[in-house]
C-alpha cells in the first residue's frame, strides 16, 4: 500500500518529502542501503553484502505498493533516499496477520533532526489504520539512540536474543526484541 505523502523541514531549511518508495526509486533505495550499511555496524548487513538487482528491487517495491497492509515510509531529500522504514507481516499466515515487523535505516548525517520520530509516528498511525494489533522490531542492544527513539514512541523490550549478531572482528552483539501494542 502507499502512504499519504508528507513534508517536513530540517532546521537547516532543507525540505524533505516522506512518501512510499515506488519502483522508480529502486536505484536510490539500493544506494541508501549501501550507505547506511557502511556507516555503522547497527545494520543487518555489511556494505559488501549490498549487492542489489535493481529489477528485483523494483518488483519488490511494486509488490509492497500493491499490498493491502504492508508499506514503506521513505524520506527523500532532493529526490534521493535518505531514510527508509518498512512495515511487513511477521508472517502471512492467518494466525500471524495481527502482527507487523518494522525495520528502519537513516543516513547518519540526517540523524537527530526529528526525522526518525516523524517516520515512526507515520508508521504507527498507518499500522493502526491497517488493522495491525502489534508492531515488533529488533535492534542491537548497544544501539542506545535507537532504543531511546523506540521507547519514546511506546515500544517495550520483551526479550533479548543473545549473540544475535557476530561482527567481522569476532565479537557478538545481543539483539533487543521490542513490541508496541496498538
Amino acid at each position: 500500500m502507499l502512504i499519504e505523502p508528507r513534508e517536513m523541514t530540517f532546521p537547516s531549511g532543507e525540505h524533505v518529502t516522506i512518501r512510499s518508495a515506488a519502483a522508480e526509486d529502486a536505484e536510490s533505495l539500493c544506494a541508501h542501503r549501501t550507505i547506511t550499511s557502511a556507516e555503522t555496524y547497527f545494520m543487518s548487513r555489511y556494505p559488501e553484502e549490498c549487492i542489489y538487482d535493481i529489477g528485483v528491487m523494483r518488483a519488490s517495491l511494486t509488490e509492497i505498493a500493491e499490498s493491502p497492509k504492508c508499506f514503506m515510509v521513505t524520506a527523500f531529500l532532493e529526490g534521493r533516499v535518505i531514510a527508509d522504514l518498512g512495515v511487513s507481516y511477521v508472517r502471512s499466515y492467518l494466525k500471524y496477520c495481527h502482527r507487523a515487523y518494522l525495520g528502519v535505516s537513516i543516513q547518519q548525517s540526517y540523524c537527530n533532526l526529528g526525522l526518525g520520530g516523524i517516520m515512526l509516528e507515520i508508521a504507527i498511525e498507518q499500522c493502526r489504520k491497517n488493522g495491525f494489533e502489534q508492531l515488533e522490531l529488533g535492534t542491537f542492544e548497544d544501539n542506545a539512540r535507537a532504543l531511546h527513539l523506540y521507547e519514546k514512541h511506546g515500544f517495550q523490550r520483551y526479550g533479548v536474543q543473545p549473540r544475535a549478531f557476530k561482527l567481522k572482528d569476532g565479537t557478538y552483539r545481543d539483539e533487543a526484541i521490542m513490541v508496541k501494542m496498538l
